[in-house]
């Protein structure tokens, strides 16, 4: 967990003429990579009427084995066109070490912002790149000192039940690794379902996840260490393009929809349809259907009866969770790294 998993740090803006413009970058980043990673980044804004995201975004490079965290910035400036300057900050990292970006992602929050509110301040005043350049240098090292402080947080947590021993975490010592895709219609719950299951806890407010965002457990089943890295994939119909490639080398899924609202379960065939058509090289997943906030207290038969047959129908399991009491949600969760492993034996 060194800097050196950074592979540099972009500023782009969106230039009334040049569209997309790689400003200001530091790092080994080549010319095309930068202009690549900028046209990818705002483009990913389309469709939503200049509306800038607060959040922070993560966005996959494949071609270049990079993925980007991206906050996106805004501010009033009368010789912009619309009156409006727009710009992204996006910090490259290397596919192969994401899962501490993806697991503190929140912390990233804080010096995110302070940054962005420089970058702003010097796009305004018309600061020349080098002004641009030390303050990315300044950013590079500030997440430098975060990684070194997740470090030792992780060691610290060595003795924590969902890593018994800090070792586990050496790839050569979990046996198995499934990839687990969890899709469903916005605010059914998708999220919500996984940060029970990793962290225990509940998100009372909805939160659009923006692409994709992929957390992991380790766990034992019987005598082998399995991790399960769970990619929480967007659904909003703005990201359809990009779903594709967040498929790929996935084991098992997870079809949700929401109890309370039956037409979200009219959508599950639409996105297991979609899945096998861009997985059509290999078998079907093993899965399941799962029906959220059963917590709610209404009657849900008529629901549960038609989510319980589509599963039968698309081969699938049927589960009823709750992320706000977490009643079966870590249940849904064993029990497909449980048949994922029995598969292999």
């Amino acid at each position: 967990m060194e800097a050196k998993l950074i592979k540099g740090i972009l500023y782009t803006e969106l230039d009334d003429e040049l569209g997309p413009n790689p400003f200001v970058w530091v790092g080994d980043i080549p010319p095309l990579s930068r202009l690549h990673i900028s046209v990818k980044t705002i483009t990913v804004l389309s469709g939503e009427r200049g509306l800038i995201p607060d959040s922070l975004v993560i966005i996959p490079f494949p071609s270049l084995n990079l993925k980007g965290l991206i906050k996106y910035v805004q501010w009033n400036e009368e010789s912009k066109r619309g009156g409006v300057g727009q710009g992204a900050i996006t910090l490259l990292f290397k596919e192969s070490n994401d899962v501490i970006f993806y697991k503190y992602l929140n912390y990233f929050n804080i010096p995110f912002e302070e940054v962005a509110e420089k970058i702003t301040l010097l796009q305004k005043s018309k600061a020349p790149r080098e002004n641009h350049i030390h303050i990315l240098n300044e950013f590079f090292l500030t997440i430098d000192q975060f990684l070194n402080e997740f470090k030792n947080n992780e060691i610290a947590e060595e003795n924590a039940k969902a890593f018994p021993n800090q070792k586990i975490k050496e790839a050569n010592l979990i046996n198995y690794k499934f990839k687990i895709i969890i899709c469903g219609d916005p605010s059914v719950g998708k999220s919500s379902l996984i940060l029970r299951f990793t962290n225990n806890a509940f998100r009372r407010h909805y939160i659009p996840t923006l692409g994709v965002h992929v957390s992991d457990k380790i766990f034992q089943v019987k005598d082998s260490y399995i991790q399960l890295v769970l990619w929480d994939i967007a659904g909003q119909q703005k990201f359809e393009n990009m779903r594709q490639q967040f498929y790929l080398g996935s084991d098992g899924l997870f079809l949700i929809f929401d109890l309370s609202k039956p037409g979200s379960l009219d959508s599950v065939s639409n996105w297991y349809y979609d899945i096998q058509n861009q997985l059509t090289d290999r078998p079907a997943l093993t899965g399941y259907i799962i029906g959220n906030k059963k917590d709610i207290g209404h009657s849900f038969e008529s629901t549960s009866e038609k989510g319980s047959d589509l599963a039968s129908y698309l081969n699938l399991g049927y589960l009823e969770t709750s992320a706000l009491t977490g009643e079966n949600v870590e249940y849904a969760f064993y029990t497909i790294a449980e048949s994922l492993y029995n598969s292999l034996h």
